[in-house]
């Protein structure tokens, strides 16, 4: 038995305004090339279909025409929803999808949704388990605790999984290893505190267990408990970490075999620093693809005009721009609460331009500001 494990697609995501729906429409065409030339039996999806609970048109029409592309092909699909989708929108049509071997498991309920799929070695069952609350669980069994654990450990407990067949899980939840917390990325939302949390041990009884919620694939506490991670980077905190779809193969019973296939963006998303003079050196211009989502941090003293627009020629998908220089270094100093009140709000913004230009107002805008003070902006 073969399968790609997808999670957190996120199809409709806008990433510093910039809409990534055209290199999410070429990594899922990427994907469906890997289904294929690897012959899997089924694409699993671990959550985050949409980027919103109410996604866009173009989001519904992209993901609708990547089912069919699998379905073609004689793909089977296994979704849940995350903690981004909509439940019971994800839920809609679920029947009739089933009869062309997709299945889609939103809303929360028990018995939890399992599909049987069957090879030479004889049937895997896989259990679906959507992104989980704890005032869920409760409105159907007893918890001991209000807490994502004890959710998640009761709601498997009631799942009659038989230890002697082959068994995969698909869940959305934030899963730990012994108190070790996943790395993370700056695009996920961050749990606080530590009612969120699941322990990988409750995962035992499965041969392998599909998650997503966290965007940077990984392992977690062992090999076949595995975050595929979104197949794009959605921050740039990501910048330096490659995209993967994991490959997993089954055999006899106890036997997994796991390959991270690697994902190739329609654009790289890059982090460059420098001066401006450096940012439009051909050094700098053909050190990756001019055409990549670039955050770019500036260290110019000197005063810059129109630095945006004028990095965009080069640049053209330029999403952030910082600075790092004397003046955002001394923005940094804070005044004492009491000098604050003892100064006019003329001789606080004084101080605050010579903080930020590295040099003092000359009289005229010295001038200028005292007429605002006194009513001159009317």
């Amino acid at each position: 038995m073969k399968f790609l494990h997808l999670a957190d697609l996120h199809i409709g995501k806008r990433v510093h305004g910039f809409s990534m729906l055209e290199d999410q429409a070429h990594i899922l065409r990427q994907i469906h090339s890997m289904a294929m030339e690897h012959q899997v039996d089924a694409v699993l999806i671990a959550g985050d279909l949409y980027d919103k609970s109410i996604p866009v048109c173009e989001a519904v029409g992209l993901f609708d025409s990547f089912l069919t592309s699998l379905h073609d092909s004689g793909i089977a699909v296994l979704a849940i929803s995350g903690n981004h989708d909509s439940p019971e929108r994800l839920d809609f049509g679920g029947r009739l999808l089933e009869e062309s071997r997709v299945w889609i498991s939103g809303a929360f309920r028990t018995p939890l949704t399992q599909v049987t799929l069957s090879d030479a070695f004889g049937p895997v069952r896989f259990t679906f388990l959507p992104y989980l609350k704890p005032a869920a669980a409760a409105s159907c069994f007893a918890l001991d605790e209000r807490t994502s654990q004890c959710a998640v450990q009761t709601v498997l407990s009631a799942a009659c999984i038989d230890p002697s067949e082959r068994n995969v899980l698909i869940a959305h939840q934030f899963v730990t290893a012994g108190g070790t917390m996943p790395e993370r990325s700056e695009s996920e939302v961050i749990p606080v505190g530590g009612l969120d949390a699941v322990d990988a041990s409750v995962f035992d009884a499965f041969d392998y267990t599909a998650l997503g919620h966290i965007h940077r694939p990984q392992r977690i506490a062992r090999e076949t408990v595995r975050y595929a991670g979104s197949p794009l980077k959605y921050s740039f905190s990501e910048a330096r970490y490659p995209k993967s779809v994991p490959l997993v193969t089954m055999g006899e019973k106890g036997t997994v075999d796991i390959t991270l296939l690697p994902l190739t963006p329609l654009h790289e998303m890059r982090e460059l620093r420098g001066t401006f003079a450096e940012m439009l050196s051909e050094e700098t211009i053909h050190s990756g693809d001019p055409d990549d989502y670039l955050h770019i941090t500036l260290t110019d003293d000197d005063e810059l005009v129109d630095v945006f627009s004028r990095l965009q020629h080069t640049y053209p998908n330029l999403m952030k721009l910082d600075f790092d220089n004397r003046r955002t270094q001394a923005s940094g100093l804070v005044y004492q609460t009491e000098r604050v009140k003892e100064r006019s709000i003329a001789e606080q913004f004084a101080d605050f331009f010579e903080q930020m230009n590295g040099k003092p107002m000359t009289d005229q805008q010295r001038m200028l500001i005292r007429s605002f003070g006194e009513g001159g902006a009317e």
